[in-house]
């Protein structure tokens, strides 16, 4: 079918659930190492305590995109249930995290949360290849970007708001969690769940008859089987722009993955000079969310710009410079020193929210464009192997390498985090776009 163009507010209304998203994402990324170091966690047991999350996140992807092509009601449509419940799980276990008493309780609270994440998430990347039409794709994952990155700022920056602005206690005795840690993750508890049903109260979805291939979809077989032999026939016969992407975001997640594990202790230990439940660790950490904070300014202004950087330069060279200004800042905090220049912090910063920007939205514009209508919710969950995979092989061995190879350098770390974003927009340069419209037919 020929999808109508849609208006300004209306792809913001179908998009602003991911701000609620991005809470979840936002708090974990910036405060879970944390966590887990005032829990006793030492720096090479960080990368396997996130374990668990890929792991399952392996496993929900795929059989959420699966069931989310499968399913209709006529009150709630195909994909907005499953941001409904998603979000319900996740806001639960926002509660719950900064509550832990224990290693092994935030570990498992953080495997649920990530699982609860993804059910929302990935019928969400479906979502705009659903209701836009070809030539409108780059503007819904900009303005998703654009959502995670407001979203991502007010969450990284609420340790830091409720120190500063409210006077609440950033530092906790040991085994336990700082008051302005916990009110954050309850306050995005909050923040979550009400984005999603934003979306889900003001957005309607096209029903099966009025989508070319999916009332026949609709009428296939179902069944665990049934679902297996799909996603394993949709692995083995992915388009050719999918595994060239593939390859990209193999390589993309790991940095950003080094970064989210070591980026906030590098600051509080490496830059503030401090140890797990000193004054100038929790300075550290404060410090830390908020040039997160400031990274996802940066990327919600600037996905503003990505829909014409896409059309003037292409999807392809456009996430090659952002790929490449990302991994560059980050192999620059090494000459950050010590805490009197911490504000250079904010520059390594924004050039990875530059680079964030693009990673949340144009690999997505182009496998949009690659993929056949009737399979893109189980393509979109098959895409975030190549997120997933990663993670799990940096939580395997990077503990390992870590401990041996860095020798405990938090900002080793990260620095070859930013390496491998650099890696990563080199192997951009082998992506052919023309790919896309021959793939989408082939499968």
């Amino acid at each position: 079918m020929e999808k109508k163009r849609l208006g300004f507010w209306e792809i913001w209304n179908m998009s602003f659930g991911f701000m609620g998203i991005q809470f979840g994402w936002g708090l974990q990324m910036a405060n879970m190492s944390s966590i887990y170091e005032n829990l006793g966690a030492k720096p090479e047991e960080i990368p396997g305590l996130w374990l668990a999350a890929p792991l399952t996140g392996l496993l929900v992807q795929p059989i959420i995109g699966y069931m989310s092509d499968r399913t209709w009601s006529p009150r709630w449509g195909r994909r907005r249930p499953y941001f409904l419940v998603g979000a319900i799980l996740s806001s639960l276990c926002l509660i719950l995290m900064p509550n832990s008493s224990a290693l092994w309780m935030a570990a498992g609270l953080l495997w649920i949360l990530d699982s609860s994440i993804n059910i929302s998430m990935e019928p969400f990347r479906a979502f705009v290849a659903d209701k836009l039409p070809v030539d409108q794709r780059t503007v819904g994952f900009s303005m998703q970007s654009f959502f995670i990155g407001i979203g991502a700022t007010i969450a990284s920056a609420l340790p830091w708001i409720f120190t500063n602005v409210f006077n609440v206690s950033n530092t906790a005795a040991n085994g336990q969690v700082a008051d302005n840690v916990k009110w954050s993750f309850y306050i995005g508890a909050i923040a979550f769940l009400g984005a999603v049903l934003y979306t889900v109260f003001t957005t309607k979805e096209y029903p099966p008859s009025e989508l070319d291939n999916r009332t026949k979809v609709l009428e296939q077989k179902k069944g665990f089987g049934a679902g297996v032999e799909e996603i394993v026939h949709a692995i083995m016969h992915m388009p050719k722009l999918m595994k060239q992407l593939a390859l990209v975001q193999f390589v993309t997640w790991p940095g950003l993955f080094l970064m989210w594990f070591y980026y906030t202790p590098t600051v509080s230990v490496e830059i503030f000079g401090g140890t797990s439940g000193t004054e100038a660790y929790a300075a550290g950490q404060a410090f830390a969310g908020l040039t997160y904070s400031f990274e996802n300014v940066i990327t919600f202004v600037f996905a503003l710009s990505l829909p014409f950087l896409a059309s003037k330069f292409g999807k392809k060279r456009t996430h090659f410079i952002c790929l490449l200004i990302g991994g560059l800042g980050l192999m620059a905090i090494n000459w950050v020193g010590g805490q009197e220049n911490s504000w250079t912090l904010f520059v390594i910063m924004a050039c990875v929210g530059i680079a964030w920007s693009s990673i949340l939205s144009m690999p997505y514009a182009m496998l949009a464009d690659c993929l056949p209508e009737n399979k893109i919710g189980i393509y979109m969950g098959i895409f975030n192997f190549f997120i997933v995979l990663p993670e799990i092989i940096a939580s395997l061995f990077f503990g390992s390498i870590m401990e041996h190879v860095l020798h405990g350098s938090r900002m080793a770390a990260v620095t070859v985090g930013g390496g491998l974003l650099v890696l990563a927009a080199l192997l951009t340069l082998t992506i052919s776009e023309r790919t896309a419209l021959k793939g989408a037919a082939e499968a």
